[in-house]
C-alpha cells in the first residue's frame, strides 16, 4: 500500500459526546474486556479468545494499516475507552468501504455510539472521498440497526438464516449509505 490511500492518516474526530482517536497497544487490556461482553459476543458472531499479546499487537498495529481506519471510541468527558469504529474492506476502484462498530456496556444508551458512527461515516464521505459505505448486522441487533438507520443507512437486503445461534437461525441485514444521501441529510 502507498501512503496516498485515504486511510493513511489516522485522525482524531471530536463530537459533543465522543472522541475518536487512533488505537495504541495500551488499549488492548480495555478492549479485551469489551470484546468479552455478552452483548458484544452475541452480535459479533460468537466468542473469540484472543491472548493479551495478540491483542496488544493488533491494537498497536492499527495505525500502521493504510487500507483501513480503526479508531478507538472514547467518552469525551471521562476519556474512557468504550469501543471501536472501523472502515475496512476498502475498494479503491469503486470508492467503497465497509463499516463496523462495537460499543461496550459503559458506552451504551448515552448517544456515544450514535455520535461515533456519525463521525466516522462523515469522515469516510467528507474526507476520505468514499462513494458508498456498507455494513451487515444481525437482524435481531435492534440497537445497532436503530443507530445505522438514524444516521442514514438503508436496508438493501436480507441474508436469510446465516448463523445458528442458541438453536435459532439468525438473519443478517445488508445496509448501505451513499455519499449523495449523506450530503442530503
Amino acid at each position: 500500500m502507498t501512503s496516498a490511500t485515504p486511510f493513511a492518516a489516522k485522525p482524531v474526530l471530536t463530537g459533543a459526546r465522543a472522541v475518536l482517536r487512533p488505537f495504541t497497544e495500551d488499549d488492548a487490556e480495555v478492549m479485551a474486556v469489551i470484546i468479552e461482553d455478552p452483548e458484544v459476543v452475541r452480535f459479533t458472531g460468537g466468542p473469540a479468545s484472543f491472548g493479551a499479546e495478540r491483542l496488544r499487537a493488533w491494537y498497536g498495529s492499527r495505525s500502521d494499516q493504510d487500507d483501513r481506519l480503526d479508531l478507538a471510541v472514547t467518552d469525551r468527558v471521562t476519556g474512557e475507552l468504550v469501543g471501536e469504529v472501523v472502515l475496512n474492506e476498502w475498494d479503491p476502484d469503486h470508492r467503497h468501504a465497509t463499516f463496523r462498530t462495537l460499543i461496550g456496556p459503559r458506552g451504551r444508551g448515552r448517544g456515544v455510539g450514535t455520535e461515533a458512527a456519525r463521525l466516522i461515516v462523515g469522515y469516510g464521505f467528507e474526507t476520505a472521498g468514499l462513494h458508498r459505505i456498507g455494513l451487515e448486522a444481525y437482524a435481531d441487533n435492534h440497537r445497532a440497526r436503530h443507530v445505522y438507520e438514524k444516521i442514514g443507512f438503508t436496508v438493501e437486503g436480507v441474508r436469510r438464516q446465516v448463523e445458528l445461534h442458541d438453536g435459532v437461525w439468525r438473519d443478517e441485514v445488508v445496509m448501505g449509505l451513499l455519499a449523495e444521501e449523506w450530503r442530503a441529510r
